[in-house]
């Protein structure tokens, strides 16, 4: 009988490979999921999360879910702590609300520019933009509004054609934008953001566009008040830290 010890080893470390790059796109996978989920409020800051609950969510076993975990460690959204666990980061008050006044500013900085630079072609996504908000408001359907939403800010700081502007306004939203998203689910703001936006897209249609910069940082600020108020109230409640997963699978 003949062996092939080198071929055997190449065999195996070959499966080995291919097992942990199934892995490690598994782990980026659910990665993407809970980062939506934290972003986006399902998952609050503070909340405990329960391996078991997402390995039988997802589908997994620990160990792409505890890759997953890691890289939002790494991205500060997840802290770790041993024998403990994994939690969702806590929400800094004292940051989010200076950092809210700095997007105050450059919302309405966007706005006095986009007056001048925001052409057909892009005004005309911001109204189709629009018309489906409308429709995911009228239709209840809550992320997609927060998502599309976003996407209209966006559109109105693509508008203003300035790399400078977008590149901090970026960097700034990352920082409030799992806060945004842990405020939406109140039902009166959210018809109010609503309300704001169609001012805002009433402004946009303006010729001139003379209240557009006001508009903007009039809607910016009264949904950094919600929002703060939100986290205060989160940050002081002991129940923001309860365990998350008991109902995940019915939102799986």
């Amino acid at each position: 009988m003949v062996h092939f010890p080198n071929l055997v080893t190449s065999v195996t470390q070959t499966l080995s490979q291919t097992t942990r790059l199934r892995t490690l796109g598994m782990s980026a996978e659910i990665a993407a999921r809970l980062r939506t989920m934290i972003e986006e409020g399902e998952l609050p800051p503070g909340a405990r999360i329960d391996e078991r609950a997402f390995c039988e969510t997802f589908d997994v076993s620990k160990t792409p879910l505890r890759e997953a975990l890691k890289v939002l460690v790494s991205e500060g959204l997840v802290l770790h702590r041993q024998y403990i666990g994994y939690r969702v980061a806590p929400l800094d008050l004292e940051e989010l609300r200076a950092t809210f006044e700095t997007l105050h500013g450059l919302e309405a900085l966007a706005g006095e520019l986009a007056a001048q630079r925001l052409g057909a072609a892009a005004m005309a996504k911001l109204e189709r933009r629009h018309q489906a908000m409308i429709d995911a408001h009228a239709a209840g359907r809550r992320t997609d509004y927060f998502r599309i939403n976003q996407e209209i800010h966006q559109l109105i700081i693509d508008g203003a054609a300035n790399p400078v502007l977008a590149g901090v306004y970026a960097t700034l939203m990352s920082k409030v934008h799992r806060a945004r998203g842990a405020a939406n689910a109140d039902t009166i703001r959210w018809q109010e953001s609503h309300e704001e936006h169609e001012a805002i897209m009433a402004a946009l249609r303006e010729p001139g566009r003379p209240r557009l910069a006001q508009v903007l940082r009039a809607h910016s600020e009264n949904t950094a008040r919600e929002v703060l108020s939100v986290v205060a109230q989160t940050l002081a409640e002991a129940g923001a830290t309860g365990a998350i997963g008991a109902t995940l699978k019915k939102s799986a």
